[in-house]
């Protein structure tokens, strides 16, 4: 049989609920007992008119007033006379002192628990407008940084991260890698970021654009996608469409993603960007140059704005307007992009230009006049391709696409050799998919730091030679480690030989550039930071992911380095704009030109390469200098 239920067990039950309350609950307990404490014994000293030797006897209210001081200050009653009097104002003293000592530590109890959850950054958070990070990866550095240079022309810029790690840790990672934050204020919260409740800490409601890095560690991808659906099918979300820029690392997820994300997201396919700028770098020295001077918000960038007075010309006519801006393309109404249409186009109302420019206020349609020497541009020289030989030494899951995307480039009967330090390429290389009618595929295991084993393959013989890094085994630090003994080997090899090599590296971390920069190679594509430098530039321009899409498919418009020469003569300095009528004589759109020499004096790392030059500006061009060319063959 069940006890009953007395009152005894009730008044216990509602009084350990209470407790359960926190600091509140115990300094509500405090202040009733220090009542009851007070009201007794003012009551006392009023119906028993006990009061002090030589005193008068006093009223409720005087007794309880002089029994709340005992009760606050333990020294009040030193001068009390009169045994009984003391005798009440000792018990209340007592009771006080009781009251107080609990009533210090409640506080104190409260004060480190409320540190403790500021720690743990789970405050809301009431920002508006403000830039939101989800996840924690190596890229969240580049991330800051870009932003913090797009930033610098806004007002009270903020810029809000949330990721499974410590706040603090996050604050100090931060201030450690970034100590230049500008006007922009960084606020980290805790939590998971796949988590509806967690999301809605960081005001995604207000915001002004989302970042979803692709977080470390397994089933990164499937991260990802939950937290774009986490946004995007909030019951409570915003009616406006938000602006979502996405890291995703396996193009398999891509189609799931852009279903769960729609037309509020951009995806930037992380290892299908750098695999073809690696290729595309590896057959044009220079190319990484271009790509960065697009990406970052140094110098010039890529802007997608109506221009009203361009509707009615042609694009052709277009191009020509600018003088400090290149148009490379045009935002139809229905969202598409097209790059280097044809030349007879004619833009319509609504239609965005695609443009380069330093700055969106430098934007601006030429008022004056300009001149053309004709007389210096030449025809089309005729090209012949050839069968081309590549090395690719070592390994990481970027090594089938980049196998894949040099496939589509290379003339019939090319050649591929792999040869890397890692146990399962010779299963991997058997299971990947390429244009087998364009391109034979050999491959060996070797220790690609080893110089015996790099004499063997012959390097010299070799057109171009690829060097990745172990990202998939190693961390970033020993990665690139790797990747520095390998092209301090490859130069060893070229200075016996007496021969140039072309090489073009991957890095993981852009900080050992400078150090990879011994080793004379002609490019090096730093993986992290593109990635970083693309969900940038996505954040701020919703058709950024579209554009870069077109300039990286072998079916779009691609930008090539091709020689000055075979456009104009060089004999005396020539104004970019019988540059840019000559390539648009040939359907080509040209960016800007790379000069021989110019790395020496390039501070920005950039390998001399100058997009968007001003058209107006007579430039002396020489033997070996390249113009930078958007065409589509």
């Amino acid at each position: 049989m069940t006890r009953p239920i007395t009152w005894r067990d009730r008044a216990r039950y509602q009084f350990d609920k209470s407790m359960a309350a926190g600091p509140i609950a115990l300094i509500g307990w405090l202040a009733v007992i220090s009542l009851i404490v007070i009201v007794l014994a003012g009551l006392l000293l009023a119906i028993s008119g006990i009061a002090q030797d030589g005193g008068e006897p006093v009223s409720f209210i005087e007794g309880a007033w002089e029994s709340l001081m005992r009760t606050m200050d333990a020294g009040a009653m030193g001068g009390d006379v009169g045994w009984s009097f003391r005798g009440i104002s000792l018990a209340v003293t007592v009771a006080g002192i009781f009251v107080f000592s609990a009533l210090i530590g409640v506080l104190s109890s409260g004060l480190d628990e409320k540190l403790d959850e500021l720690r743990k950054g789970r405050s809301h958070v009431l920002e508006k407008d403000h830039t939101i990070i989800f996840n924690w990866s190596p890229s969240i550095f580049d991330v800051i940084s870009e932003l913090v240079i797009a930033n610098r022309s806004r007002r009270r810029p903020r810029i809000v991260i949330m990721a499974g790690k410590d706040k603090v840790e996050m604050e100090d990672e931060i201030a450690d890698k970034i100590p230049d934050l500008g006007n922009t204020r960084i606020i980290c919260r805790s939590g998971d970021p796949t988590d509806l409740h967690d999301i809605n800490i960081v005001n995604p409601q207000a915001s002004r654009a989302i970042v979803v890095l692709s977080p470390e560690g397994d089933y990164a991808d499937s991260q990802v996608i939950k937290t774009i659906l986490a946004l995007v099918n909030d019951p409570s979300r915003r009616p406006e469409r938000y602006r979502i820029a996405a890291e995703i690392r396996n193009a398999a997820n891509a189609e799931v993603a852009r279903i769960v994300g729609g037309s509020e997201l951009q995806l930037v396919l992380a290892d299908e960007l750098i695999s073809r700028i690696v290729v595309s770098s590896s057959r044009q020295s220079g190319l990484s140059g271009v790509y960065t001077e697009l990406l970052d918000f140094d110098g010039s960038e890529i802007y997608a704005l109506e221009q009203p007075d361009l509707v009615g010309k042609s694009f052709g006519a277009a191009v020509m307007a600018y003088d400090t801006s290149t148009l490379i393309g045009i935002g139809t109404t229905d969202g598409k992009v097209h790059l280097n249409p044809a030349r007879d186009h004619v833009i319509a109302a609504g239609e965005r230009a695609i443009l380069i420019a330093e700055d969106d206020d430098t934007i601006r349609l030429r008022t004056g006049d300009f001149t053309v020497d004709r007389e210096v541009i030449r025809p089309r020289p005729k090209v012949t391709r050839r069968a081309e030989t590549t090395l690719l030494l070592g390994w990481n899951r970027r090594g089938p696409i980049i196998t894949q995307e040099l496939s589509r480039y290379v003339a019939p009967g090319s050649r591929l050799m792999i040869a890397a330090d890692t146990p399962e390429l010779l299963d991997e290389v058997a299971a990947m998919p390429y244009l087998k009618e364009n391109l034979s595929v050999e491959c060996r295991v070797i220790d690609t730091s080893n110089r015996a084993a790099l004499d063997a393959l012959d390097v010299p013989a070799f057109d171009h030679v690829l060097v990745l890094g172990y990202s998939d085994h190693l961390a970033a630090q020993p990665a690139d480690t790797a990747t520095l003994v390998t092209l301090l080997q490859l130069r060893k090899i070229a200075e016996a030989a007496n021969t140039h090599i072309g090489i073009v590296s991957e890095m993981i971390d852009v900080r050992n550039r400078d150090l990879a920069a011994v080793t004379r190679a002609d490019d090096f594509v730093v993986s992290n930071k593109l990635v970083s430098l693309m969900l940038a530039q996505a954040s701020e321009n919703e058709l950024m992911a579209d554009i870069f899409d077109e300039l990286l498919d072998e079916d779009g418009s691609e930008i090539y380095m091709r020689a000055v020469t075979d456009y104009i003569a060089i004999d005396h300095p020539v104004n970019f704009y019988t540059i840019t009528l000559a390539a648009l004589m040939r359907g080509e759109v040209a960016l800007g030109y790379s000069k021989v020499g110019a790395a020496v004096r390039d501070e920005r790392g950039l390998g001399g390469v100058v997009v968007n030059p001003a058209k107006g500006e007579a430039v002396q061009y020489e033997a070996g200098d390249k113009l930078i060319i958007l065409a589509r063959d």
